[in-house]
């Protein structure tokens, strides 16, 4: 591992300027100033590690060096433990405003009163923002971090303290001009929270990072080093990462740390990169994934694996949930958010599958070092009618299990050699497999095979797959600019053969005349 330079890419924590490279925050959130300037209240609300933290510091900073407002970002993170204890979620974020306060390095005149006003319960908190208003010669804006970290009664009174404030402000009440509320979530989860929900102004999402913001933030990297990255290496990391800022950021720390690459920075070692980062435990500890199995994200991301739509027991609040996790692209098109999630998701979901594959990987290169790809299945084939109904019994993502076990049985052969795409979404009816076996030409040149698989279930009371799974499969291939390809169909259905007789192989021809293999598993 090589030595930091100066300034590294951070992936643990806020960013720090001096230490990190990092884009302006605040021009991703462009019109929480205007709010603030209009003396609104509203949400912000982004996934963990996009940046949310790190925007406010810098947002927060640039208003109050500008001289008429003193704005303070202080996290509500520590009350999670007070649960209904309300005066003690009063002390806990008054003791958090006055200690981030006394970390700004405000002159005396900007700093709330020591001590703060002693009142009941449950009006504490008001009354103590009421007072510092009162004598401070700016206005004052709070921006209230991790607000999710309050539950029960002490959210209820918080926030009712809030609105209460707010509503009063016209009455001649001295209160924060603007409150900006930063949560995980932009829904409350709880519809009969008396909340200053609603009379926000907005909500606000914070975004990702575009293809040219990655290109901005590599940027100071070559200027600050002289090493390049390549405009293919960022076009490939947008198109692995979809701007999600966490995995942009860990991707380069991989290469300039971790690897120690030196000289110009290609597509080779952003893919080298990735691997190295879906293999690690520690993107299976990333907030995001290490959630899969809470039943309300699963409720969601099944049917996604399993190419179908969600059923009537999947509420938008499992969805937005879902989507404010970073798991989801939107709320609409139920797609996995990025390249790097699909892969990771289903490793994840496929480490019980995975143990039971005995097979050696280096068993399947051909002499000429290509992957052989028949043999896998021979093998898949063995390998289901041993443990396949066992496998999808103990599956916890029941409508899923076909897919899971056969890109678990992927995952521990192909990977380490070659590399493994996936393309899967709700209501396809399918799941699209590239594999790309990196092999030496004649001459000594990098040459990549490309097999083409396609994953459809017979499910009970439904019609052969076949038909529509060709007709699908030439689609794929056709994108693939490929002239064969492999469809496999897992049969669900109560009248399926026994087990000891799946796994027969046919050739089929496609609409457009391809000639393609069929697994009936």
């Amino acid at each position: 591992m090589s030595r930091p330079r100066a300034k590294y890419f951070n992936t643990t924590g806020p960013c720090d300027p001096q230490r990190h490279y990092m884009l302006p925050p605040t021009p991703r959130i462009p019109e929480a100033r205007a709010l603030i300037e209009m003396d609104r209240y509203f949400v912000l609300h982004a996934p963990r590690q996009t940046g949310k933290t790190t925007a406010l510091r810098v947002l927060a900073s640039d208003l109050t060096a500008e001289g008429d407002i003193a704005a303070l970002m202080f996290s509500c993170e520590r009350a999670k433990v007070v649960g209904d204890d309300v005066a003690w979620g009063e002390s806990i974020l008054l003791e958090s405003i006055r200690e981030a306060a006394e970390r700004s390095g405000w002159p005396k005149k900007l700093l709330p009163p020591d001590p703060w006003p002693r009142t009941t319960p449950g009006s504490r908190f008001g009354s103590a923002l009421t007072e510092w208003c009162r004598h401070s010669p700016r206005r004052v804006v709070l921006f209230l971090d991790e607000i999710d970290g309050l539950q029960g009664n002490s959210m209820v009174s918080i926030l009712s303290q809030l609105r209460e404030g707010h509503n009063a402000r016209p009455q001649g009440r001295p209160f924060p001009s603007s409150v900006i509320l930063c949560r995980r979530s932009a829904h409350p989860g709880r519809s009969d929270l008396p909340s200053p929900f609603n009379i926000v102004a907005e909500s606000l999402r914070l975004g990702d990072f575009t293809a040219d913001q990655i290109g901005e933030l590599y940027g100071q990297h070559t200027e600050a080093t002289g090493q390049e990255f390549t405009k293919d290496a960022v076009d490939r990391v947008f198109e692995l990462t979809q701007g999600q800022p966490w995995l942009v950021n860990v991707l380069a720390y991989k290469i300039t740390i971790e690897m120690g690459v030196t000289g110009a920075i290609g597509v080779t070692q952003v893919e080298e990169a990735k691997e190295r980062l879906v293999r690690a435990r520690a993107i299976r500890l990333h907030a995001p994934i290490s959630r899969l199995h809470e039943p309300r994200v699963a409720r969601v991301i099944e049917p996604i694996v399993a190419g179908a739509w969600p059923g009537m027991d999947v509420s938008l609040d499992d969805v937005s949930y879902v989507r404010d996790l970073g798991l989801i692209r939107s709320t609409r098109d139920l797609e996995i958010a990025n390249p790097i999630y699909r892969e990771v998701l289903l490793r994840v979901l496929g480490d019980r599958a995975e143990r039971f594959v005995r097979a050696d990987p280096r068993s399947f290169v051909l002499p000429d070092g290509r992957f052989d790809l028949p043999r896998l299945l021979r093998e898949f084939v063995v390998f289901w009618r041993e443990h396949g109904e066992v496998l999808i019994r103990q599956e916890n993502y029941h409508e899923a299990a076909c897919q899971i076990i056969l890109m678990a049985f992927l995952h521990r052969l192909v990977n380490g050699g070659g590399y493994l795409d996936r393309e899967y979404a709700a209501g396809t009816k399918r799941l699209d497999v590239l594999v790309r076996w990196p092999y030496p030409g004649t001459d000594g040149e990098r040459l990549i095979q490309r097999e083409a698989m396609e994953l459809k279930v017979w499910r009970a009371g439904k019609d052969d797959p076949l038909a529509e799974g060709l007709a699908q499969l030439d689609g794929y291939l056709d994108r693939l600019t490929l002239t064969t390809g492999v469809l496999v169909i897992f049969d669900r259905r109560p009248e399926a053969p026994p087990w000891k007789e799946r796994g027969a192989f046919e050739q089929a021809v496609t609409p457009s005349g391809r000639q393609v293999t069929v697994l009936r598993a």
